[in-house]
Order: structure tokens, then C-alpha cells, then sequence
């Protein structure tokens, strides 16, 4: 299998996308609402409480 070395900015990019998901996570449960994402082609609704 052939390996994939990433490049400084792939990095940067991954660590920015990181702090991202980190912030939305805090956003929702601060503002109390579902956090909506799709696993295997369905919808679904995550309550702050389980976050």
C-alpha cells in the first residue's frame, strides 16, 4: 500500500479543522440545540446532553 505524506499546510489545515469541530461542539451544547450530522445516508439529531 503506498503511503501518503502530507504537506505542512495539509497539516494546518486538519489542526484549524480540529479546533472547528471542537468550537461547535461548545457552541451547541452553550446554546442547547441538536447537532445534525448523516451516518450511512441518514440524518441524525445528537442532544447536547450526550456531547
Amino acid at each position: 500500500m503506498k503511503e501518503h505524506k502530507t504537506t505542512p499546510t495539509q497539516e494546518k489545515v486538519l489542526e484549524g479543522m480540529d479546533k472547528v469541530y471542537e468550537n461547535l461542539i461548545e457552541f451547541k451544547k452553550k446554546a442547547n440545540s441538536d447537532l445534525v450530522v448523516m451516518e450511512n445516508g441518514k440524518i441524525i439529531r445528537i442532544k447536547p446532553s450526550t456531547l
